[in-house]
């Protein structure tokens, strides 16, 4: 098992890892802000609202920490769906954050993408699903782990 637990060279991925290679860094050059609204929206009772516009955010700084590092990526599957992670939805990918136990990754294990709960226990790597119905995959000495990214928003529609 190499075992790496850093963003590592590209070539880690291997042939299979190239579509996520193709995105692009988000939050090139175009601004793309948006209006705050300065009253809060009640999600439970109906709040009386108004149209005052505290300030305009840009959603490049509110979203994203390390714009190069920093991609979006579409997930297939249900194996994250009680991290609130569903099939069809675009993660926001920071490769330039440390991952850490307990935080979701994006790992390439022998060639291979998936999005993951990462655990260290003892001295071994498991990469959880948040579906009861995925088994935990644990690394096995000789396979090849790559953590591509850390994992820092969903992005889904309603």
């Amino acid at each position: 098992m190499r075992g790496d637990l850093t963003p590592d060279s590209q070539d880690a991925l291997g042939a299979k890892g190239m579509l996520a290679m193709a995105p692009q860094p988000v939050g090139g050059r175009h601004c793309c802000t948006l209006p705050v609204m300065a009253s809060r929206i009640a999600a439970g009772f109906p709040s009386p609202a108004d149209d005052y516009v505290e300030r305009q955010i840009d959603l490049n700084t509110h979203l994203i920490q390390h714009r190069e590092a920093t991609f979006i990526l579409r997930v297939t599957g249900w194996s994250m769906r009680d991290a609130g992670i569903f099939d069809g939805d675009e993660i926001i990918v920071d490769r330039a954050i440390t991952p850490a136990d307990g935080k979701i990754v994006v790992a390439a294990i022998n060639g291979d993408l998936t999005v993951k709960r990462l655990r260290r226990i003892g001295s071994a790597v498991h990469l959880v699903a948040e579906n009861p119905e995925f088994p935990p995959i644990i690394l096995q000495e000789g396979e090849d782990l790559c953590i591509w990214g850390v994992v820092t928003r969903v992005l889904h529609r309603v």
